[in-house]
């Protein structure tokens, strides 16, 4: 059992030992062998989400602690096969003319209980109506209840211009029905904000005037049920028994909230978590020649980059932000932050992606053509700006002070003088939504490997209006690129599409775009079963000691 520090913890494990040799002694056998099969998986986590109510929020942290575990879509994307494959739906059908989608609910599949709640029934299409009705229909009484940021993915993603209904069937089966053609439609139900909902759940909570328990104490169909939340220290899982799918092989998870990669390290050293996530590049270097830690990696899909928001003057001026690209030394901040463990980014997502435009390689390090950019614009000696960061260390993001130290001693150069300015994450994402940022160190992972996973919710002009278009860029022309590449399945002319939309999101330099990260994990050399994602999802069902 790892050791977790926590007040009493050394008096409870001592009990919790006598106890042990009581039962050895007296308790039947079955009752011993449960006890002794029974495991706990401890993994090191780089934040707190949000919440637990995932439809209201956009950040990575979140998605791990809520959609990955709790809940389920109606389908999931397979990065074995990069195919879409069944979960809550065990089939679907779509009309010849793309505007009908007709899900097949699979059977038995249970809810968890949670305190009072006792689920009356087994997943039902109200379910899966439910859950999309609050996040589009203004008059459902669940709509209001989503907070200032409202529901960000399906507000940048358009989801209530793209259906035009959803309608049950019968109790397991509902149709979506589009109001055009829709080549991503499919992909977008992987993403955790499709994550299905229990209706009579909510319709309890609201009954009691408990709505913000939607949040604190979710219920879902998922692997794992939340037992306890302790902000910036522990969430507590425990396995849900009445899971559709394959039993997870553990009984309980726990994620300890570590902020500091090399806390998180030494505590993965100790045996106090047998899984660490985002860990500094150093830091895997570190590890790769320690016997007792093994280091599992993919390449990600996934994007970090700094936003430039065209909102503020004087980064409204294409050529301030053409000069700031190219004042940027991208070989220096990648050799000093990523290790090597970086490719460097041009476009807004990775090369190998479908669509990708080979011909546009990043800009290079040229501070005498940024200076000549910065007084062709009118700024010959410069101006004032501000550097936005979060305090603590991600994949995207390794070691988030240093990283705009380094942008600020390459923007001071061409006679920029900018301030750097640290943010706790939550009120990063949230100001950043508001548009209060100049500069902004964000990253970007994809869900199913499709381009419009980047396109429509950075750079749409429906995400600027949802806040997750942290550039605020809004062109018709981009957009009219971006909503035609959905309407068509040909993916040839979907690449024609994109191939325009990267020039003209180059051209405008509307991102500074720093690398691809590969997406690592430490890990015990005991655990098996585990697979990092390209896309930073979380799947702890197949994890074992061995």
């Amino acid at each position: 059992m790892p050791i977790i520090k926590e007040k009493g913890f050394m008096k409870q494990k001592l009990i919790a030992a006598c106890c042990a040799s009581l039962l050895l002694l007296s308790a039947p056998l079955t009752v011993v062998a449960k006890s002794v099969v029974s495991k706990s998986l401890t993994v090191c986590t780089e934040a707190s989400p949000d919440g637990f109510d995932v439809v209201q929020y956009n950040a990575l942290v979140t998605t791990n602690a809520s959609a990955d575990l709790i809940f389920n879509g109606l389908v999931a994307f397979d990065e074995v096969t990069s195919k879409i494959v069944p979960a809550l739906a065990e089939k679907w059908e779509v009309s010849a003319d793309g505007l009908n989608y007709t899900f097949y609910l699979r059977p038995n599949v249970h809810f968890q209980t949670r305190g009072a709640f006792n689920p009356s029934r087994t997943l039902h299409a109200d379910d899966v109506v439910f859950t999309f009705d609050r996040m589009l229909n203004p008059a459902n009484p669940w709509h209001k209840v989503a907070g200032p940021s409202g529901f960000p993915h399906a507000q940048s993603l358009q989801l209530p211009e793209r259906l035009k209904a959803i309608q049950k069937i019968d109790a397991n089966t509902v149709r979506f029905t589009l109001n055009q053609p829709d080549a991503t439609f499919l992909s977008v139900l992987t993403m955790g904000f499709a994550s299905i909902y229990s209706a009579d759940y909510a319709n309890q909570l609201l009954t009691a005037n408990r709505t913000a328990d939607f949040n604190l104490e979710p219920v879902g169909t998922g692997p794992f049920m939340l037992r306890s939340y302790q902000k910036d220290a522990l969430i507590r899982y425990d396995r849900h028994p009445q899971y559709w799918g394959a039993r997870p092989q553990v009984d309980q998870l726990i994620y300890a909230i570590t902020p500091d990669p090399a806390v998180r390290v030494q505590r993965l050293r100790a045996g106090e978590c047998q899984i660490s996530l985002s860990p500094r590049p150093q830091d895997v270097s570190a590890m790769r020649i320690n016997e007792l830690v093994k280091t599992i990696e993919t390449p990600g899909f996934m994007t970090a980059f700094v936003a430039l928001n065209t909102q503020h003057k004087p980064l409204d001026n294409k050529k301030v932000r053409q000069a700031i690209n190219l004042a940027f030394d991208r070989t220096n901040y990648l050799n000093t932050l990523f290790n090597g463990m970086a490719l460097p980014a041009g476009n807004p997502y990775p090369p190998g992606t479908w669509s990708y435009a080979e011909n546009i390689q990043p800009r290079p390090h040229n501070i005498a053509r940024a200076k000549q950019l910065l007084a062709e614009a009118g700024y010959p000696k410069g101006f004032e700006t501000v550097i936005w960061t979060r305090p603590t260390g991600s994949t995207l993001n390794p070691n988030p002070q240093t990283g705009a130290e380094l942008l600020q001693a390459d923007l001071e150069k061409i006679g920029i003088k900018a301030q750097v300015k640290i943010v706790e994450w939550g009120e990063l994402i949230r100001e950043a939504k508001q548009g209060e940022h100049d500069l902004l160190f964000m990253g970007w992972a994809g869900d199913n490997g499709d381009p419009d996973n980047f396109l429509t919710p950075q750079f749409s002009c429906a995400a600027v209006r949802s806040g997750t278009n942290f550039t605020r860029f809004c062109q018709p022309e981009l957009d009219g690129l971006i909503a035609k590449a959905k309407a068509t399945t040909d993916q040839a002319q979907r690449t024609q599409f994109y191939l325009a939309a990267q020039k003209i999101i180059y051209d405008a330099a509307l991102w500074l775009p720093i690398g691809h990260p590969k997406v690592i994990a430490l890990a015990r050399g005991n655990i098996s079963g585990y697979r990092v994602s390209a896309f930073g999802r979380q799947n702890f069902n197949a994890v074992s000691f061995n």
